[in-house]
């Protein structure tokens, strides 16, 4: 199984020594094993990488993407992996004191970063944020950098997103503000799957059936920072 993944903690992420670690890159090769496929490969990508390598066949399944209408015409997904809520990274302290997305958007000096392709993007425009007004990076690091740098005012993404982000650069000028649920609700994310490969979905599938919940995947979402009620969401 070839694995495309993001530098994006906790979901994936690569260590000091090269190894490749986080909830969704565990959970895939745990599923290549119960699948007794003799190799395993993570392939690293960026975001607007994701989709057109598993179409041009350059891998076989992505890590966790949340699952949209438009995507899911050129993509299969698998059952969800995950189900969260949306959040902004801001600059320590909150100086702007930002509560959402429409906050953001009523200061209108205010400019929001976001991964290219990325659904936020969506997100920040149906809550009234002006699309001159969004600067677009390619990972997750070039937003973040350019909150602490002052470039952007806040960096959409999903909120555990941002938090896996400070867990490994704890002395970053940041800090995480949840989007209220009246502005975007908890969204479910899957592995992606190209579209000619309904077998391999199928058995993903079933792996997931008897993996998500269990005691196994319970104590590995929490040494990744989710909790019982993460997790209970997809049950």
């Amino acid at each position: 199984m070839r694995f495309a993944f993001l530098q994006e903690p906790p979901f994936c992420f690569t260590d000091a020594s090269g190894r490749l670690g986080g909830c969704d890159s565990r959970l895939a090769e745990k599923i290549c094993q119960s699948l007794g496929l003799e190799t395993f490969t993570p392939v690293e990508a960026e975001f607007a990488e994701l989709l057109p390598g598993l179409t041009s066949g350059r891998w076989d399944m992505t890590t966790g993407l949340f699952v949209s209408d438009e995507r899911s015409r050129l993509v299969d997904f698998t059952r969800p992996i995950w189900m969260l809520p949306d959040g902004l990274l801001v600059a320590k302290g909150n100086p702007s004191a930002l509560d959402g997305y429409r906050s953001l958007g009523r200061d209108d000096q205010a400019l929001l970063g976001i991964i290219s392709g990325q659904i936020q993007h969506q997100t920040a425009l149906q809550n009234g944020i002006p699309p001159g007004r969004i600067r677009i990076f390619a990972t997750q690091a070039e937003a973040a950098e350019a909150v602490a740098a002052g470039v952007v005012r806040a960096y959409a993404s999903v909120a555990m997103a941002h938090r896996g982000y400070l867990a490994r650069h704890p002395d970053a000028p940041l800090a995480v503000v949840d989007v209220p649920a009246d502005e975007m609700q908890p969204a479910a994310g899957a592995f992606a799957l190209a579209k000619d490969n309904v077998a391999l979905r199928q058995r993903v599938d079933t792996c997931l059936g008897d993996l998500l919940g269990s005691s196994w995947h319970r104590a590995m979402m929490t040494e990744h920072g989710f909790s019982d009620g993460d997790i209970d969401r997809l049950l």
